[in-house]
């Protein structure tokens, strides 16, 4: 199995688009965001000649994928990839901070035992992606090309390469022996290529804090707000990232003035008081976003030539910040599988292959997914009683510390990612929900709420978005 060589760059007739050295790609990746650049750099070092087709190479200003947990930290570390938060005025993460009704617990990441440089990342999302993007320009064999992505190029169910439209206008294919889409959460291939089922439990709204410090210097900030999460990180010496989860896809209207009225009538409020009036500035400055926050398990119809990553193939609730986490051990596995072949002429051969990439994913994504999805439900705020003692024993049962604390951490932050330790945490949560009822005198009605109480546990735990 020979790969194909081509003797012009550019074939008019067909429109093909053709390397003018080296030969033609090995690999198309489409897209060039987190996973699409760290994937572009992990293949280019181990020899393999790539083509990168991204819709816009500038820099972009997102409010999501700006938190990398210290178990993302490590994959970049294993994929050489570490240096690109540097020089980014990216700001170390030790852990989290969890508010609930005036009080305040420190759920500090398991580090001990790890290199002092170990630790989670918050950044502004487009310069951690333009750094991926200059290291992956640096190698001769990777071309990074700006055009869209309008289809896959398939025969005889086999995807040979892909249509794509230049900035200026023009039409052109380009072909190679596998072709892997991570154009991220609004992927228009993903229907090609997998049986999307996409969730969106609710919406953040954003703002930054400027020059201001949080009650926890170097934590991530959770509220656990009605009626559903606040997060706050800082994302750059002098800026923090405020997120206000709103449930649902109906938000008040930013334009109008109602978003601000909000934010300052509900979510104010329950802010930490240190925050409060640097909060209240932010709203008075206007500079409010919203994105809706997208849930999709990953259900992967495996096709000859093609394979799906990132976002387009897998996303979970953006409250435990794990979605790079999980696309960086993909990337971790994929080298891994992909470093055994010589070459990937074979279509079916590799897609037949490629199929232990799924089974080898999931202790990774099942762990983060599924944590992702229960703490969402059990943070949110709800009128029965049941899921108001399930979010105060949650509260109470990290505040303990301890493996109390450190077991449940070290699976949101991909420093453990354990089914199995996964649902003996949720098992010690339920029961301690139920002893907090029933002691010291259980009575029949907090004998029923404990009940319901495991029967709404039950309910959440389940393999989310796996």
């Amino acid at each position: 199995m020979e790969t194909r060589r081509s003797e012009s760059v550019k074939n008019s007739e067909n429109c093909e688009c053709r390397p003018e050295t080296g030969g033609d790609p090995e690999i198309i990746i489409v897209g060039a965001g987190v996973a699409g650049s760290a994937l572009a750099c992990t293949l280019a070092k181990d020899g393999r000649r790539v083509l990168v087709i991204e819709r816009d190479l500038s820099e972009q200003d997102r409010i999501v994928g700006e938190l990398l947990q210290p178990g993302g930290y490590l994959k970049l570390i294993e994929l050489g990839l570490e240096d690109c938060v540097d020089g980014i005025d990216a700001q170390r993460v030790f852990g989290y901070a969890l508010f609930k009704d005036g009080k305040s617990t420190r759920l500090s990441y398991p580090l001990k035992g790890l290199s002092l440089d170990i630790s989670g990342r918050s950044f502004h999302n487009g310069r951690f992606i333009q750094r991926m993007r200059e290291k992956a320009a640096t190698f001769p064999n990777v071309r990074l090309e700006q055009g869209t992505v309008t289809s896959l190029i398939e025969e005889e169910g086999t995807v040979k390469g892909v249509k794509y439209k230049t900035t200026n206008g023009q039409d052109l294919r380009a072909f190679a022996p596998l072709t892997i889409v991570c154009d991220g959460c609004f992927s228009n291939l993903r229907r090609s290529l997998c049986k999307p089922k996409v969730d969106i439990p609710s919406c953040f709204v954003a703002l930054i804090l400027k020059n201001c410090d949080l009650p926890y210097p170097n934590h991530g900030h959770v509220i656990l707000a009605n009626p559903s999460p606040i997060l706050l990180y800082k994302i750059s010496s002098t800026e923090v990232r405020c997120l206000v989860d709103i449930p649902g896809q109906k938000l008040p209207s930013i334009s109008s003035g109602e978003m601000s009225s909000y934010l300052k009538t509900m979510v104010a409020p329950q802010m930490p008081r240190e925050l409060y009036n640097t909060f209240m500035s932010a709203i008075d400055e206007g500079n409010i976003r919203s994105m809706p926050n997208r849930s999709m398990p990953a259900a992967p119809h495996p096709t000859p030539g093609a394979l799906l990553l990132g976002d387009a193939f897998n996303m979970r609730h953006p409250l435990t910040g794990g979605g790079m986490t999980v696309a960086l051990s993909d990337i971790v596995v994929l080298r891994d599988l992909l470093r055994n072949l010589r070459n990937l002429n074979d279509a079916y051969a590799l897609c037949k292959y490629l199929e232990s990439f799924y089974t080898l994913r999931k202790p990774v994504s099942s762990t983060i997914n599924t944590l992702a999805g229960a703490l969402y439900k059990v943070f949110s705020a709800s009128p029965d009683r049941a899921r108001i003692e399930l979010r105060q024993a949650c509260f109470e049962y990290l505040s303990l510390g301890g493996m109390f604390s450190n077991g449940p951490i070290a699976l949101l932050s991909g420093l453990n990612p354990r089914p199995l330790s996964l649902v003996l945490h949720f098992f010690a949560v339920a029961i301690y929900g139920v002893g907090s009822l029933l002691l010291p005198f259980p009575s029949p009605n907090r004998a029923w709420i404990g009940a319901r109480l495991i029967s709404v546990w039950n309910s959440i735990s389940p393999n989310i978005g796996i």
